[in-house]
Order: structure tokens, then C-alpha cells, then sequence
């Protein structure tokens, strides 16, 4: 007669109760396949609007005598903060789709889940930041009447800024949904609730 305790020594433990692989259902994986492409949709808006308010900001040059971005430090600032989130969603759309090609995370679940929800909040906060003092120096600026001399200058700064305000908007909902599964994780031990 067996024994129904696990073997030892190297033995094969894969009957051991704490080792039971979860169920999932074919309708659970397509939530959850559902909820990860969701998470990639915002995830490449974000990065499209972060890299298009870099690029706006980094080529609001015109000539000798109108004003250039890398004078204020505030809009370097708002180039700075852009082009971080624009790199940092490029490596978390890398993330999603391996995750969701693989139907693995890139690092230990528990890591990921921390990783994505800890830096979608600090990289939010930045870009938000970066886009209020963009908008102020703006202000800034028309109030001093260096838009009149140079109106072509200020367009291209104002759409800069309000670019980045969009990258922050979808990344805030990222944020949210890497939120939702932190809760889940602690909650339930998964990444979403099944």
C-alpha cells in the first residue's frame, strides 16, 4: 500500500497539495487576455503621445532671434519628462506582449505587478508635474509678450505641453488597472481575479 504522503529525497512531489497548478477556464484566459491588451492599448497611447510631445518640444527651433526651448529649464524639463515615459512605455509594451504571447510575466509575478504599478504612479506624477510647469512658463511667456514676437514658438510649446497632458491621462489609467491587479494579487494570490 502506497503511502499518501509525498515522496522525499528528490523525489517527485507534484501530487503535494501546495504544489496544485490553479484552474483556469478557457473564459478566465480571455478576461484576462482581454484585460492585458487593454493594459498594451494604453500602454502604446501613452507612448505615442509622450514621444510626440518629445519630438514637438525638441524641434520648437526657428530662427537666431526667436526664443529656443533649451533656454527654460522648464521645458527642458517637459522634453526630459516625455522622453523618460516615451523609453519607460516602450519596455512595458515589450513586457505586455511577451506576457501576452507567452501568457507568462518577463520578471516573478509578484515583481511585475509591483514594477508596473510602482513605476505607472512615480512616471504619471512626472509627466504631470513636467506639464503643469510647461504650462506655466507658457503663461509665463504670453504675459511677457514673447508669443506676440513669436507666436510659432508658443503653438508648438502649448501643443507640446498638452501632448504630454494626454501621455499623463492614458498613463493614469494604466495606472489604474496595474492598481486593480495589485488589489487582486493580494487579495487572491493572482494577478486578476478568476
Amino acid at each position: 500500500m502506497r503511502s499518501p504522503q509525498p515522496l522525499r529525497n528528490g523525489g517527485d512531489n507534484s501530487c503535494s497539495p501546495s504544489h496544485n497548478p490553479r484552474f483556469h477556464s478557457t473564459v478566465a484566459e480571455h478576461k484576462l487576455r482581454r484585460f492585458n491588451l487593454l493594459i498594451l492599448v494604453f500602454r502604446l497611447t501613452s507612448f505615442s503621445f509622450s514621444l510626440a510631445s518629445s519630438v514637438f518640444m525638441l524641434t520648437n527651433t526657428r530662427g537666431s532671434d526667436s526664443p529656443h526651448w533649451y533656454h527654460y529649464d522648464t521645458f527642458r524639463f517637459v522634453l526630459a519628462a516625455n522622453a523618460i515615459v516615451a523609453l519607460y512605455s516602450m519596455f512595458e509594451m515589450g513586457a505586455s506582449v511577451w506576457e501576452i504571447s507567452r501568457g507568462v510575466t518577463l520578471f516573478p509575478e509578484v515583481l511585475q505587478i509591483w514594477f508596473d504599478f510602482g513605476h505607472d504612479q512615480v512616471f504619471a506624477y512626472l509627466l504631470l508635474s513636467a506639464s503643469a510647469a510647461g504650462t506655466s512658463m507658457a503663461r509665463t511667456l504670453k504675459e511677457m509678450d514673447t508669443c506676440t514676437a513669436s507666436n510659432a514658438f508658443c503653438v508648438q510649446t502649448d501643443i507640446a505641453i498638452a501632448l504630454g497632458y494626454a501621455a499623463f491621462l492614458f498613463l493614469g489609467f494604466t495606472s489604474l488597472l496595474t492598481g486593480f491587479r495589485v488589489v487582486c494579487f493580494i487579495i487572491n494570490g493572482s494577478r486578476f481575479h478568476l
